[in-house]
């Protein structure tokens, strides 16, 4: 990484014994930067303690700023208990997006924690977040515990969210309540011995957490100018890791209609307001049913390659040939092979799930869940 008159960044002392960096980046955020920052001054572990001082550092990229943010964050340093980095930088206008700032801030914490101890990791938030006090603690708990990545989960800024009109507060609502059916569907229909039940399905740039030695076996943060964070678990599950979505890891996010990040949260409630009934919902919802038969038929090809299961009973409930089948499941890594099968499968052709059908889709999840809950 070069700072912004193109030096490059030299290691920093204050790192030494860190065996964790936090890459914020942040564009014109001096107004919600020092909430984040005091945010996380408060951190504690998984059992409530304080962090030793000086096991974790920030690391914070201030790109293309027009403001003070750098200035603020500068400002705040010598009052936290934590190293704390500040970086400015002019990206090119090619990366002067949310993917590309990203990418910039975890590559920089990565080259901070070149050298440093076994399990080093990188954890990212954004700049108008405020961890919660066990945020970075239940992460690091989750990486000890065998991940390799985690995703955390995010809740809305309650004075934002009750500035916006009630009609969008309940369609966000109801996709959640439906989101969080279907994930708990999953878990019990698939189960996945490194991400059990109690789990989410969110991926949000707001709350990711991995080694460092993932970071680089993929190849770094995936280069896209939005849905960095959604690309990045796509990236990793492919590369067959062990990912955590772990409810423990909170933060609460901005909701704000006026978001800096080109096809983001604030973009997505905007077209909702324009028109309700059109806007799409979350694309990873769709019908219970649909969702049903997907995530058996997930499992069934976990048994398939561990040697268990009849391809040929599996192949005709995806309109598939059995050499096709017996081709795909014997790809390298689990999640590469679902992923491949998904593409080639007619019956695993997804669906939208219009806003209008989400209240009773709802009940149909929350009856089938039930049901499996009592068997």
């Amino acid at each position: 990484m070069h700072d912004k008159e193109g030096a490059a960044v030299p290691p920093d002392e204050r790192l030494r014994g860190a065996s964790a960096v936090i890459a914020i980046p942040a564009r014109d955020e001096e107004a919600c930067l020092p909430a984040c920052l005091l945010a996380l001054d408060g951190q504690r572990d998984a059992r409530g303690r304080p962090l030793r001082p000086g096991s974790f550092a920030v690391l914070l990229l201030a790109n293309n700023c027009r403001d003070r943010t750098a200035e603020v964050a500068r400002g705040l340093a010598p009052g936290l208990s934590y190293p704390l980095l500040v970086r400015e930088a002019v990206l090119p206008a090619a990366r002067a997006h949310a993917g590309g700032a990203r990418r910039a801030a975890m590559d920089a914490a990565a080259e901070l924690l070149a050298g440093g101890p076994p399990g080093a990791a990188i954890l990212t938030t954004d700049a108008d977040g405020r961890p919660d006090p066990g945020w970075l603690g239940a992460n690091l708990a989750a990486l000890a515990a065998g991940a390799e990545a985690v995703a955390g989960t995010i809740r809305p800024a309650l004075d934002e969210w009750g500035a916006l009109p009630e009609a969008l507060r309940e369609r966000e609502q109801r996709e959640a309540r439906y989101a969080a059916l279907l994930d708990e569907l999953a878990a019990r229909l698939d189960p996945d011995p490194h991400d059990p039940w109690p789990r989410h399905g969110i991926h949000s740039g707001a709350s990711i957490a991995l080694t460092l030695d993932a970071y680089r076996r993929i190849g770094g943060l995936p280069l896209v100018p939005s849905g960095e964070d959604r690309a990045l678990f796509a990236a990793l599950l492919r590369a067959d890791m062990r990912v955590r979505h772990c409810p423990d890891a909170r933060v609460t996010v901005s909701c704000r209609l006026d978001g800096r990040a080109a096809g983001g949260m604030a973009d997505t409630m905007r077209h909702r307001l324009q028109d309700e009934d059109a806007a799409p919902t979350d694309p990873r919802l769709e019908p219970v049913r649909d969702a049903f038969r997907r995530f058996r038929r997930r499992r069934a090809l976990r048994r398939l390659r561990a040697g268990r299961g009849d391809p040929r009973r599996l192949a005709r409930a995806l309109g598939l040939g059995v050499d096709r089948l017996v081709d795909i499941a014997a790809r390298r890594g689990f999640w590469r092979a679902w992923e491949e099968l998904e593409t080639a499968a007619p019956a695993l052709s997804r669906r939208a799930l219009p806003a209008g059908a989400l209240l009773a889709e709802t009940a149909r999840a929350a009856a089938l869940l039930s049901a499996l809950r009592g068997a």
